[in-house]
C-alpha cells in the first residue's frame, strides 16, 4: 500500500518532528502510535497499577478509551496531551509497550486508523507488526548522544532536575528493552530505507525521505 507511510526508529531520532512535516508536507494524516502507549502509561499512574499485576492490566485495557486527533488526545475523556510528555511516562510506557497484551489492544486500533491510508505512522513495529504491507517504509536513526541530546533540550523545559548524562543513560536502557522485547521488537528491516539523521536539520531529513518516497 503506497498511501500508508512508516517511520520507524529509537528513542530521539525525530521521528515525531519529521512525521509530523511529512505528513502536512503530503496533506496526510498523521498517527502517533507513541502516544498511544503513553495514554495507557498515563492511565496506569493514574490508577497507581502495577504493570506486572495482570488482573489489573487487564481491566484497564477493557475501561481505556483513547480519543487521537492530529493535536490532542484524551483518555476517558481527559485531555492528557501535555500531560503524556513527561519523561516519566515516557519511562513507564516503555516499559507497558513490552506488554502482549497492550500491544494486542492497541494493534487494531492502529490498524483502523490507516486502513483508508493517504497517512504517515510513526513508532517502533509501525513498518514490521502494525502495517508490514506499507509501500514506503523508512527507519530514522541517530548517534544516541545526539538523540539524548535532543530529548534532554525537550524534557529541561519541563523538568529542571533532568541532566544530560541521565537523558542518556534512560535513552540507552529504553533503546535495549524495546529492541530486546519478545513482542514486536524495534528493528530495522531489509525494506525500510535507512536514514541517519545526525548532523541533518528538520528539513533536510524530510527532503530525504520525499525523495525516496514510491
Amino acid at each position: 500500500m503506497q498511501s500508508v507511510i512508516t517511520i520507524d526508529g529509537p528513542s530521539g531520532s525525530g521521528k515525531g518532528t519529521i512525521s509530523r512535516l511529512l505528513a502536512r508536507d503530503l496533506n496526510y494524516s498523521y498517527l502517533d502510535t507513541g502516544a498511544l502507549y503513553r495514554a495507557v502509561a498515563w492511565k496506569i499512574k493514574e490508577e497507581k497499577v502495577d504493570p506486572d499485576d495482570e488482573a489489573a492490566m487487564d481491566r484497564i485495557l477493557k475501561e481505556i478509551d483513547i480519543n487521537l486527533s492530529s493535536n490532542s488526545i484524551a483518555v476517558n475523556g481527559v485531555d492528557v496531551t501535555t500531560e503524556i510528555r513527561t519523561g516519566e511516562i515516557g519511562e513507564l510506557s516503555s516499559q507497558v509497550s513490552a506488554k502482549p497484551a497492550v500491544r494486542e489492544r492497541l494493534f487494531q486500533l492502529q490498524r483502523e486508523i490507516c486502513l483508508h491510508g493517504m497517512v504517515v505512522i510513526e513508532g517502533r513495529d509501525t513498518g514490521t507488526t502494525i502495517f508490514p504491507e506499507a509501500g514506503n517504509k523508512f527507519f530514522l536513526d541517530a548517534d544516541v548522544k545526539e538523540r539524548a541530546r535532543r530529548r534532554y533540550e525537550e524534557l529541561k523545559e519541563k523538568s529542571t532536575d533532568i541532566t544530560l548524562e541521565q537523558t542518556i543513560e534512560d535513552i540507552e536502557k529504553r533503546d535495549a528493552r524495546d529492541s530486546s522485547r519478545e513482542t514486536s521488537p524495534l528493528k530495522q528491516t531489509d525494506e525500510m530505507i535507512y536514514i541517519d539523521s545526525t548532523g541533518l536539520n528538520i528539513t533536510e531529513v524530510v527532503a530525504k525521505i520525499k525523495e525516496s518516497l514510491k
